[in-house]
């Protein structure tokens, strides 16, 4: 394919539109902006005004929204605009009950990603027990006419982000209360998720279902209540909600996953391995100004390819695209930057690359196809090491202390 112009941090919703648009869910008329901008300044701005002072009891607000706890930093960290690390490092002087919740918050996505490197594409499985099959239900996965999905649901759609209590929810109404496949749903809400990663989006899923856990999340209408009464208070069903009553959540049967007990975890190289790239290739995971094979040479030019193959089956949302295409541009602003749309192998072939490794399936298999001369360790919160991730728990007690950066 041609190489595509550089994306305009400031109107990055009308390049999508134009270079990208047939590969979005919307179409190129229906690209818009999500609610959370992308680039190293956002990034770094969230990060500087970042105070968790009072997240231990108010991380769970759903609404006023003026009363949310959550930080909104996810769609950075999933990008690698801000590592782990440096959030990690950014909360050190906060409340002490704030700041080991916010952090068992930050540990809880690096677990997500040990467990996505150990198991790959069978995180897309169920992992533990089948999902609970419930009766009766007849309303639909979100039903339009509660109120609490409507408005879940119309934040998801239009900012592309939502707190985790309402994930919860999503996922909880759409497995447990109505039964439809996990899987569809997760591919739903991770189509819009301006921090949709496989690894933390299908964790969530697996564990608010019960596959991967002990237990199911019972969404009803208590939560609701308790989280954002004036959702209740709104909703043409309030004199006969369906959510009335705690779901019959019993646990599926036992299946045949994938081996979680103790065994290596892949962690990419701990040091720099080769050297002489001549391109950085950038991946969606790793895109920052601290990006370690960026850092390594700053006059070092980099190429990004948008994976149509990839992009033609997942049908992202087009605010996805924006935040990444705002992203690119800044990058641009700094460096050579080259960017193409097509199959990563092919836009790559035959080129000297320097790149930081990641923890995610496509990485390994694109790596092996073109063979990158400089491999740049990930920034890990936790290096991995041989330990379960059969739960959150178990993998928390064999992992080192975080390293300060």
């Amino acid at each position: 394919m041609p190489r595509l112009p550089t994306p305009p941090p400031e109107n990055a919703v009308n390049w999508v539109a134009e270079h990208l648009g047939d590969l979005t869910r919307e179409g190129a008329s229906g690209v818009k902006a999500g609610g959370i901008r992308g680039g190293q300044s956002a990034a770094d701005a969230a990060l500087a005004g970042l105070d968790v002072t009072g997240y231990a009891r108010s991380r769970s607000t759903v609404l006023p929204v003026s009363r949310r706890g959550a930080s909104r930093m996810s769609p950075y960290i999933r990008h690698g605009l801000l590592s782990l690390r440096q959030v990690w490092d950014a909360v050190d002087d906060a409340p002490a009950r704030d700041r080991s919740r916010y952090r068992d918050e930050l540990m809880w996505q690096e677990y997500a990603r040990h467990l996505y490197a150990r198991v790959g594409k069978y995180l897309g499985r169920s992992l533990r027990r089948e999902q609970p099959r419930p009766e009766n239900w007849t309303r639909g996965e979100w039903p339009g006419e509660m109120n609490c999905m409507d408005t879940v649901v119309g934040e998801l759609h239009d900012d592309g982000w939502l707190v985790n209590q309402t994930r919860m929810w999503l996922s909880s109404q759409w497995a447990v209360r109505a039964g439809a496949t996990w899987r569809d749903g997760e591919d739903e809400m991770f189509a819009h998720l301006l921090d949709g990663s496989r690894a933390a989006n299908r964790l969530g899923w697996q564990w608010t279902v019960g596959t991967g856990s002990g237990k199911a999340y019972g969404f009803s209408r208590w939560q609701v209540q308790k989280r954002a009464p004036a959702l209740c208070r709104a909703c043409a069903l309030k004199d006969a909600c369906p959510i009335e009553d705690w779901p019959d959540a019993d646990l599926g049967p036992s299946v045949d996953g994938p081996d979680l007990n103790k065994a290596p975890i892949p962690a990419g190289p701990a040091h720099v391995d080769g050297g002489g790239g001549e391109q950085v290739w950038l991946t969606a995971e790793s895109l920052g100004a601290s990006e370690p094979a960026l850092d390594a040479d700053p006059s070092r030019p980099a190429v990004f390819v948008f994976d149509e193959p990839l992009l033609a089956r997942l049908r992202l949302s087009g605010k996805r695209l924006v935040f990444l295409a705002e992203t690119l541009g800044e990058i641009a602003s700094t460096r050579e930057l080259e960017v193409r749309r097509g199959r990563v192998v092919d836009e790559l072939a035959g080129r000297v690359l320097a790149t930081t490794w990641a923890p995610v399936p496509g990485f390994a298999r694109i790596a092996d196809a073109l063979a990158p001369v400089e491999v740049h360790p990930w920034p890990w919160l936790v290096r991995p090491v041989a330990s379960s991730v059969r739960s959150f728990s178990a993998w928390r007690r064999a992992a080192s202390p975080p390293v300060r950066g």
